[in-house]
């Protein structure tokens, strides 16, 4: 029901910065949590992180802790993820998504997800 489009991909080197957005349409994705994941070539999609409207408690994978931040702008129906020390290891696609309502917290895995983004493409070169 929401309508999902990432933007802000690029590229860049390894050790710089990207914040991505997240514009939601239709249908307002602050009722419960904003998440992103992330899908390299040959790979799983991957949890990378959630926020929770309610709480604003916001939960990590290990990988990307302590350098990327989620946040997200009700009045602007957008959600952010700022992603700072970029690794060649970050190379992905990244997808928003907005998880099924009722989902226990923290929502990390994709059947606990219910729309998508298209995805925009990150790639960090060494």
């Amino acid at each position: 029901q929401v309508q999902l489009v990432e933007s802000g991909g690029g590229l860049v080197q390894a050790g710089d910065s990207l914040r991505l957005s997240c514009a939601a349409s239709g249908r307002t994705f602050s009722r419960y949590a904003m998440g992103w994941f992330r899908q390299a070539p040959g790979k799983e999609r991957e949890f990378v992180a959630v926020i929770s409207w309610t709480t604003g408690s916001t939960y990590y994978a290990n990988s990307v802790k302590g350098r990327f931040t989620i946040s997200r702008d009700n009045a602007k129906n957008t959600g952010y993820l700022q992603m700072n020390s970029l690794k060649p290891e970050d190379t992905a696609v990244y997808y928003c998504a907005a998880p099924i309502w009722g989902a226990s917290w923290p929502p990390s895995r994709e059947y606990e997800y219910n729309d998508w983004g298209q995805g925009t493409q990150v790639t960090v070169s060494s």
